[in-house]
């Protein structure tokens, strides 16, 4: 474990669009991190040492404190295993791996070598969820409402692994929305649902989904990977107190049509700063609702079939 006041020397594993977006520049600015080294079989990041991957990373740079995986889902579980077996913190982007039982795996594996392990759900980190999470515990909640709509081809595009078994589909945004959901409302179970598959995919690219909280209250969740336009990422409420839309992904809140919060966005710059919290503390913070939930919707969810999806 690094020194109190040292900078954790960081490697990055999968330099992807999400890295070049989000990590690289919410590390740039973080005084808690030196990012020495980078693995992938595609992308480089300037100025650092490259590897192919995360095992010729490791030996050549023993130096590293921890490491950022950022691969596909479907190939977290070794990269993640490999770290741990080497003494490394691991921070884990969303989601934490492609099946509940590999994650938690992970984490008895962390627990036993003594290192951290952070799943990262950024949008729980977007600026306006706390204060939603705060007004909806002062009051009685009498409805909910899941939506979260967007274009595939314009955040995902040419991402092939998104439609491979194992990749997520719809529920790779769609997990943001849970995320949140775990985070704000009561409990709750997927009471049924209807998962669209296009017929050359092996992914879904809509989803149709029934919550049930534990005293009865119905939360339908809408996911649509092909909204164009104006995009829709929002979860609502009526209350004893009005009503509440938490919607841009988290980033605004708005009590009976009246914003009563909104600030910038800065998830990734939150979520680095957590994970030097917790490497610091010697803790780790794995939560597993929100993947626990996309697992009951695969398991739960009637197939549909429906036409071909090409980017």
């Amino acid at each position: 474990m690094p020194e109190s006041s040292a900078p954790i020397a960081l490697g990055i594993v999968g330099v992807g669009k999400i890295v070049r977006d989000q990590h690289l520049p919410a590390l740039a600015k973080d005084g808690n991190y030196r990012l020495i080294a980078a693995a992938s079989r595609h992308g480089k990041v300037d100025g650092i040492a490259n590897f192919p991957s995360i095992e010729a990373m490791l030996e050549a740079t023993p130096e590293l404190d921890a490491v950022s995986l950022c691969m596909p889902p479907q190939f977290r579980h070794d990269a993640a295993r490999t770290a741990i077996d080497a003494g490394k913190h691991v921070f884990l982007e969303k989601p934490p791996g492609a099946t509940v039982s590999e994650v938690e795996h992970l984490k008895a594996l962390a627990a036993a070598k003594g290192v951290s392990l952070f799943a990262s759900w950024h949008s729980r980190y977007a600026p306006a969820v706390e204060a939603a999470r705060a007004f909806l515990a002062s009051t009685r909640l009498r409805s909910a409402a899941i939506n979260w709509k967007e274009d595939v081809r314009r955040w995902h595009p040419n991402q092939e692994w998104i439609w491979q078994a194992g990749g997520f589909g719809v529920f790779d945004p769609g997990i943001n929305a849970l995320s949140i959901a775990t985070h704000i409302l009561p409990a709750m179970f997927i009471a049924e649902a209807v998962l669209d598959f296009p017929e050359n995919r092996d992914a879904p690219v809509a989803a149709h989904i029934v919550f049930r909280t534990a005293d009865g209250m119905s939360v339908p969740m809408e996911l649509d990977w092909l909204q164009t336009g104006p995009q829709s990422w929002d979860i609502l409420a009526e209350t004893d107190d009005g009503s509440m839309v938490l919607s841009s992904g988290g980033a605004k809140l708005a009590l009976d049509g009246r914003i009563v919060h909104e600030e910038p966005e800065a998830e990734y710059p939150m979520l680095y700063r957590h994970f030097a919290e917790i490497v610091r503390a010697g803790t780790s913070d794995v939560d597993l609702a929100p993947l626990q939930h996309v697992a009951d919707a695969f398991m739960l969810g009637r197939r549909n079939v429906v036409e071909a999806f090409y980017d």
